[in-house]
């Protein structure tokens, strides 16, 4: 069975994450940390049918829980700022992780990549590990090489409670776009368009517009507008439910459990898998 180690389980996808994993038959739950709800049960706090009475402790006492309960794997869906703390200790103690955090920065990316190397501990990061919108990470650059003029404009929109905008998935499809017509996006992105400022230029290419919505409850709506003369085509994907992302994330634990290659794995690895 695989040793997992949950970081943040009382968030909205620590809580379905932790569910799925501890009914799991493949994963034990061996310990799980939080900046809350510490010394409540996790099967309790996540709905589970088959708790385990892992007892929740405090995320500040990583370290030792690592040492105390010697997990595999650890699992993150936290914020920016904790990840790139929380993460690096478990790396530095050969536990692969699994992250599905957004929002994290270029320098550490880049600083990971290097531990993972260094500690021989592969993992898994991606803005979204949902089945369906990494479908259309592949589908939506094949369809911009084919519409090389026409606009590329992507619209998300998220609950209220979502800190980063726009969203990491918004700004990896831009990216993936960018890539496949040979542009920087950091050079052609747009964000929003306010106030009459920052509008398309009559003629103008190789420019992208992301354009954020936070309201309500709203899970993940992503949709990518391509507009030409007298037509347009829509690619649009909606996440009517965080567990479309825990069940890639559990997918995600089971890959990076048995990976080879000492890199950063994304959910398009898994997919082919």
């Amino acid at each position: 069975m695989i040793k997992l180690l949950i970081i943040g389980p009382t968030g909205a996808m620590g809580k379905l994450i932790s569910k799925l994993a501890l009914e799991d038959k493949d994963i034990d739950v061996v310990a799980a940390c939080d900046i809350k709800n510490i010394g409540d049960d996790l099967g309790f706090i996540a709905g589970a049918e088959n708790p385990n009475n892992i007892i929740i402790s405090d995320v500040k006492d990583l370290e030792n829980i690592i040492n105390q309960k010697n997990p595999e794997i650890a699992v993150d869906f936290t914020t920016a700022q904790a990840t790139e703390k929380n993460s690096i200790i478990c790396i530095k103690n050969r536990i692969r992780c699994v992250i599905g955090t957004t929002a994290l920065s270029k320098n550490f990316l880049e600083k990971i990549e290097d531990l993972i190397k260094e500690y021989q501990t592969p993992s898994v990061i991606s803005p979204n590990m949902s089945i369906g919108i990494n479908i259309i990470f592949k589908i939506a650059p094949i369809l911009a090489s084919y519409l090389t003029d026409w606009d590329i404009e992507i619209f998300e929109a998220h609950h209220h409670r979502k800190t980063d905008s726009p969203s990491g998935t918004a700004l990896k499809i831009g990216a993936l776009i960018s890539n496949t017509l040979n542009c920087d996006f950091e050079k052609i992105v747009k964000y929003g368009r306010d106030h009459g400022t920052n509008i398309r230029k009559i003629g103008a290419k190789n420019e992208i517009g992301i354009h954020a919505i936070r309201a309500g409850d709203i899970v993940g709506d992503h949709t990518i507008l391509y507009g030409g003369i007298g037509e347009r085509i829509e690619l649009r994907h909606q996440a009517h439910s965080r567990i479309c992302f825990a069940s890639g994330a559990i997918k995600a634990i089971k890959f990076i459990a048995n990976a080879t290659e000492n890199k950063i794995y994304t959910m398009n690895n898994i997919l082919k898998s």
